[in-house]
């Protein structure tokens, strides 16, 4: 199966959005304040559930990036040819 262009970039700058947004959020859940992710110290069920969707979400984004880098550099090569 062939990518083209435009798709092949969507997938690519959505993973890299993906990385930014969850870079984020990940930064923002360690240093939470309000008591939701930690407890006296102790990470929470909240901390927990929204690590695990951090996780999952880096691996899909960065498999999605993959996908359209991929799509992207078939490309270039069947342009040489």
């Amino acid at each position: 199966m062939k990518l083209s262009r435009p798709i092949s970039w969507f997938l690519l700058l959505f993973g890299v959005w993906s990385w930014f947004v969850w870079i984020t959020f990940a930064k923002n859940l360690f240093e939470d304040a309000s008591g939701l992710a930690f407890d006296a110290g102790e990470p929470t069920g909240y901390f927990w559930v929204h690590l695990v969707l951090t996780v999952v979400s880096f691996a899909s984004g960065t498999a999605i990036g993959v996908i359209g880098l991929r799509g992207l550099r078939a490309l270039r090569r069947s342009d040489r040819d």
